[in-house]
């Protein structure tokens, strides 16, 4: 049924008024809770659709009754649950309302009981505070009394004790002295915070007076105790004993400057007998200074070690004191008579030194040294103390502290020995000068001496170079126990400069060298002539024997195995420099590792090892190219039948079968290198084998049809290369074999290009597109000229190839 316009306006305006839109998201969980079928129920309901769904035709209107009813039916059903919702909402708002009230009142309930608590609880702090108020000052008071008993019984203590140390100094019973001054000193501690109180100073002044007594009159009494000759009859007794331990209680000063005199005294003798115009004193006499120092300590403890308390350390300062004055008198003697050191006597010392140290390192602790440092650590600021420690160590580089304190761990390690440091270019010197003989001595000997043979576990490598890297072994560990700064960077600049020499003369300069190498050339144009000269009807014949090889210049087998064996040397020789680099810098002081740097020199092995494989690969070449002189020879437009495989491809074949085999057993523990010599010499012979294919021109189809089978026979020989005439098959490395099948697929790519038809000449452009995608314009002028296609026709043919997309 339809209505009018005015009708459905008015019609629309009305439901508008009453329809509700839901947001999409509402709707659509509207939908999933209370899912309808009821068009009525659709976000998009049109009245006007829906009546004429109900009524499509004049005579359904006979049924308008029925609806009406059904439609009166449904709004009263809907009005019943409407009006069902409405009343239940007013009954749950109305208890929702009475359970408020109900929680209102208590909470005002609840709120009455916590101010009840509050109260009470105040009140209870105040009766607590009342009652304890009395105790707090019994127990104040009691503090105060107990303070004023102790500090009266301090004072009392201060009093008698100052009378008695007065007597007991004057009558010098330092055996009776120590206890009560230790405990004065003790009490003066609680008397600090009272030096404004004047009987309180006088008792301070009088201790300290007592202290510079007894530093004053012990210090008289050692004097005169050592004094001239005393001081080798002297025998230490009682009281001198018992004054050790009074002066450990006094000023630490007064304990250092004790010592430093008695140090002193105990090094006179040394001081004479080895002074600077004594014989004595020279490097070679060296050894008669530690003697010396030995036996004096051996009396000094078998004579007076008892005397003094044993954590004053006195031998221990006596041999750093030692150690100290001996440095200072070689650096001075060193520098006056330089010219006479020589890298002997240098050692010597050095020898008799580091011995020396290592038995004070046996014999001491050490701890002398550390309170040393600690005193530092204590005087200068952080900067300070760095330099301070890097002239300590004879390193005018700043170190980390923590180093030094790592050092410490062998506190006597270049204590003297540190003096022989600025002369130890004397030694790189003649690490020098022994590396320069070793080096001329291995050129002498390479000439004499076949190289080793490969074994099971090793390559074949030249004898010398193992012998080159145990004699860095040794100077590098040696120079390690002189000095572990600039002079171990010394080391490193002179390794650097013999292994360049090495790589040079005993390996770059022994590569085998191919002797008349112009003759090369003249010799294939003579090959040449001689085929033009042959007849051209059907397949060469007798092609073996233009293949003859007398007149190519290539290596002896002797010869590639020393190509080889220089090769494998190399790779020795670039493996173990690595590994030196990281010893060198394991042993180097490590401000200075950054410093060592091998990588040149790897990079000369590199290059010794490349130009070894670009040799091995130039004389597989050179074998093979008369075969590929003689394949551009043959008249391919006269060929009829596709037979086996033609000469050249046999006499190839049989050159790689006996190259192949003798280079790949020689780098048996080389396969890394032997793979690139393999790819290496494919990536060189396959482009020359497919600018030789263009060079078969004239050609027929059938003619292209045999160098295409040629073609797939030398693609088969190539990807087993690696294992050609080998007893055990294994298969070609992956990157390999991809060289291959990528160059090899191309030649055969040109040849099928060859065999298509020129019309029509779309087609021939189409073909070539696909079988060659990579094609240039002069490789498809250079396909055109193998089919004899006429030069007005190759132009047409490169336009269309040109603009081809």
């Amino acid at each position: 049924m339809d209505n009018s316009p005015d009708e459905d306006d008015l019609l629309d305006e009305d439901s508008s008024e009453f329809f509700i839109n839901f947001p999409p998201d509402v709707q659509k969980a509207i939908d999933e809770v209370l899912p309808s079928r009821d068009s009525l129920d659709e976000p998009d309901f049109n009245s006007i659709d829906y009546i004429n769904s109900l009524f499509p035709t004049e005579q359904s209107l006979s049924n308008i009754d029925e609806v009406v009813i059904k439609m009166e039916n449904q709004i009263h059903t809907i009005d019943n649950e409407i009006s069902t919702v409405i009343r239940s909402q007013i009954e749950a708002s109305k208890e929702g309302r009475e359970a408020l009230d109900e929680s209102q009142k208590i909470i005002k309930q609840l709120f009455i009981h916590i101010k009840d608590i509050k109260e009470r609880a105040e009140k209870s702090e105040e009766m607590v505070r009342e009652i304890t108020r009395d105790i707090k000052q019994l127990d104040c008071a009691k503090k105060n009394l107990t303070l004023a008993i102790t500090t009266l019984n301090h004072l009392h203590m201060l009093v008698g004790g100052v009378d008695t140390l007065k007597s007991l100094t004057q009558k010098r019973l330092y055996g009776e002295i120590a206890l009560p001054l230790q405990a004065i000193c003790e009490v003066m501690t609680h008397f600090e915070n009272y030096s404004d109180i004047p009987q309180i100073k006088s008792l301070s002044d009088q201790v300290n007076s007592i202290h510079v007594e007894l530093a004053d009159q012990i210090t008289l009494d050692f004097k005169e105790a050592f004094q001239g000759s005393n001081n080798k009859s002297h025998i230490p007794n009682k009281q001198l004993q018992q004054a050790c331990l009074v002066v450990s209680i006094l000023d630490p000063k007064v304990k250092k400057d004790l010592l430093k005199w008695f140090v002193n005294l105990q090094l006179q003798e040394y001081d004479h007998l080895f002074q600077e115009t004594e014989d004595t004193a020279w490097l070679d006499k060296i050894d008669k200074r530690y003697a010396w120092i030995k036996r004096h300590l051996l009396e000094f403890e078998d004579r007076l070690g008892n005397m003094f308390p044993q954590n004053w350390e006195v031998s221990e300062r006596i041999a750093v004191q030692f150690c100290h004055k001996t440095r200072e008198e070689l650096s001075k003697i060193m520098v006056k008579r330089k010219s006479e050191i020589d890298v002997k006597l240098l050692l010597y010392a050095i020898q008799k030194t580091s011995a020396f140290e290592s038995l004070l390192f046996k014999r001491f602790s050490g701890v002398t040294l550390k309170e040393n440092l600690e005193e530092t650590v204590k005087s200068q600021t952080k900067s300070d103390i760095n330099q301070a420690i890097a002239q300590r160590n004879g390193n005018l580089k700043d170190e980390a502290i923590n180093e030094e304190m790592a050092l410490i761990a062998s506190p006597f390690n270049g204590l003297i020995g540190r003096c022989f440091i600025p002369h130890l270019e004397i030694y790189i010197d003649s690490v020098d000068k022994n590396l320069t003989d070793l080096i001329d001595r291995f050129v002498q000997d390479e000439k004499q001496h076949r190289p080793t043979e490969n074994t099971e576990t090793q390559a074949a490598i030249l004898p010398s170079c193992p012998d080159l890297f145990v004699f860095y072994k040794k100077s590098m560990i040696q120079c390690n126990q002189l000095d572990r700064g600039q002079s171990m960077l010394s080391l490193t600049r002179t390794f650097q400069k013999y292994l360049h020499e090495y790589s040079e003369k005993l390996l770059q300069n022994n590569l085998p060298k191919i002797e008349g190498q112009s003759s090369l050339g003249s010799s294939v144009q003579n090959f040449t002539k001689d085929l033009q000269k042959m007849s051209t009807s059907g397949l060469i014949q007798n092609f073996s024997s233009l293949l003859k090889e007398g007149d190519i210049i290539r290596f002896t087998k002797e010869e590639q195995t020393k190509i080889c064996c220089i090769l494998t040397t190399a790779e020795y020789c670039l493996e173990t420099t690595q590994q030196l680099q990281d010893k060198l810098k394991e042993k180097i002081e490590p401000h200075l590792s950054e410093q060592i740097d091998l990588s040149k020199e790897q990079d000369q092995f590199h290059k010794v090892i490349s130009n070894c494989i670009q040799l091995l690969v130039q004389d597989l070449e050179n074998v093979c190219e008369p075969s590929l002189t003689a394949m551009t020879k043959i008249q391919w437009q006269n060929i009829d039948t596709v037979g086996d495989q033609s000469s050249y491809i046999t006499s190839i074949t049989t050159n790689l079968k006996t190259t192949v085999p003798i280079i790949r057993d020689n780098l048996a523990h080389s396969r890394k290198y032997y793979t690139q010599f393999c790819i290496k010499f494919a990536n060189s012979f396959i482009p020359k084998y497919i600018q030789n294919i263009y060079k078969c021109k004239p050609i027929n189809t059938e003619g292209a049809e045999q160098l295409l089978l040629d073609t797939h026979m030398l693609k088969t020989v190539l990807l087993n290369l690696p294992s050609i005439a080998s007893q055990i098959s294994r298969s070609a490395p992956a990157a390999y074999s991809k060289v291959v099948t990528k160059g090899m697929t191309k030649a055969e790519m040109i040849l099928k290009l060859v065999m298509t038809p020129i019309e029509p000449q779309k087609n021939f452009v189409d073909q070539c597109k696909k079988l060659l995608p990579e094609c240039q314009l002069t490789e498809f002028y250079k396909i055109l000229e193998m089919k004899t296609v006429k030069r007005q026709e190759q132009a047409v043919l490169a336009d269309m190839f040109k603009s081809h997309k």
